[in-house]
């Protein structure tokens, strides 16, 4: 046979497990979990995997899980992603009403579509006609929330970075992988397009901010206090100030909320507490833009006369596509959707974890339709199974036996041309050197 006959044999196989996969995200989608916390998700795709005659690695990264054929060949090893965690999103109808949890951004489509490429690749036997291997993870965290849960994980010893494919790289779960591919759902069809072989992303670095002052009587004495409420509104506006010093093509985005701005209103508050978001294209403008915060931060603090502590957190790293996956990837587009309906590649601000993965192995992170209603909120829907499910397992399909066909000359060519920007270690290294306590007191600094 050759590798057409092949793509014709997965594509019918996949026809045949509509139900299997659908069922399962929909299953998935009922039973909301988010990050470090999806013990029935990770349960429910290791048994499926197992089903299939694979060998699982559970609790890959403290949940999610890995699945490999039993015996390995020789020959690129390409793994296929799909995301476990859920959403807080309490406003929507669908979700947990416990507390309020919600696959509000597709993650039960995505894992169900590495499932579908599992079953469809094992069960076609085709898998078994290509020269290198295929993994299959579903990997947990990818949503960056809930991260006093994850601070007190970190703090027990359970995981050491709150997103899921940083913890799943420092466990070495990615060590034997040369390549890793996946789909995320995008509302893209309302601009009628059906799929997207490439995205780019931002990165970000995760900071808590703590502003301490001193208390006074508002009313009757306020010049004995010093009001941590305005060193936080001052270092917002020295944030602002900065704007004009970032790049345009760096993407720089700061954005924040205080998540405490004092105890009673008669009292100058002493004790204020910022969360921010800093994000950038790359990591150089990444650390640039935190430094920048950081130094408006201490400033406010130096003019109010208080003390700040910044705790910084590295988050996700900018995602770099592939050009040579993309391109395989859309050459099989071609075979479901018009030319029309491909968008090139999406430019979005937004982040994801991939993008750690992209800094040492070439990745995709391409888009799926089949949805409606902005991610992350409350009008998120499902509206064609086939685009948002069923398509994108065959578009994987045949990539992956276009890569590794004929000795996997595909494949073997992406990786010569491929340069890292990181390896492991120096990847782990930058985390670490991302992850600091800042404590600023203007008294002993001036």
């Amino acid at each position: 046979m050759d590798k057409n006959e092949l793509k014709q044999i997965v594509i019918k196989e996949v026809d045949k497990l509509k139900e299997d996969i659908t069922g399962l995200g929909d299953d998935i989608y009922k039973h909301p979990e988010t990050g470090y916390r999806e013990f029935r998700t990770t349960g429910l795709l290791a048994d499926r995997l197992e089903a299939l005659g694979l060998k699982v690695q559970r609790d890959i990264a403290y949940t999610g899980c890995k699945a490999v054929t039993e015996k390995m060949k020789k020959g690129p090893t390409i793994a296929v992603l799909g995301e476990l965690d859920s959403l807080l999103c309490s406003a929507h109808p669908d979700c947990n009403p416990e507390n309020g949890y919600m696959h509000a951004c597709g993650h039960n489509i995505q894992v169900s579509v590495m499932y579908g490429v599992a079953a469809a690749m094992v069960q076609s036997g085709v898998l078994d006609q290509l020269d290198g291997n295929v993994e299959f993870m579903a990997v947990p965290a990818e949503e960056y929330i809930e991260l006093d849960y994850r601070s007190t994980l970190k703090k027990e010893g359970k995981i050491k970075y709150f997103a899921g494919k940083a913890e799943a790289i420092s466990r070495g779960i990615f060590d034997d992988v040369d390549m890793a591919i996946m789909a995320h759902n995008y509302p893209i069809s309302e601009q009628g397009y059906k799929c997207s072989p490439a995205s780019v992303w931002n990165g970000f670095i995760g900071k808590q901010v703590r502003f301490v002052g001193k208390q006074a009587h508002a009313g009757g004495a306020p010049w004995d206090g010093i009001n941590a409420l305005n060193m936080a509104n001052l270092a917002m506006t020295g944030m602002h100030f900065q704007r004009e010093t970032f790049h345009d093509d760096d993407k720089v985005r700061i954005h924040g909320i205080i998540t405490k701005g004092g105890e009673v209103v008669n009292s100058v508050p002493d004790d204020v507490e910022m969360e921010l978001t800093v994000r950038a294209r790359n990591i150089n403008a990444l650390k640039d833009a935190n430094e920048k915060v950081n130094r408006a931060i201490k400033g406010a603090a130096v003019t109010i006369g208080g003390s700040v502590v910044i705790e910084d957190t590295p988050g996700q790293m900018p995602l770099k596509y592939n050009k040579g996956l993309a391109k395989a990837y859309g050459e099989n587009a071609r075979m479901f959707y018009e030319e029309k309906e491909i968008l090139p590649y999406l430019d979005t601000t937004a982040s994801t974890d991939m993008g750690d993965v992209s800094l040492l192995m070439p990745v995709l992170h391409s888009l799926s339709s089949g949805i409606t209603g902005g991610l992350h909120s409350k009008d998120y829907r499902i509206v064609d199974k086939e685009d948002a499910y069923i398509t994108p397992v065959k578009i994987f399909c045949c990539m992956l036996i276009d890569l590794l066909w004929d000795q996997a000359q595909e494949a073997k060519t992406i990786l010569q041309d491929f340069k890292p920007e990181l390896t492991k270690a120096q990847y782990l290294e930058m985390m670490d050197s991302m992850e600091k306590t800042i404590l600023f007191d203007s008294k002993t600094r001036l």
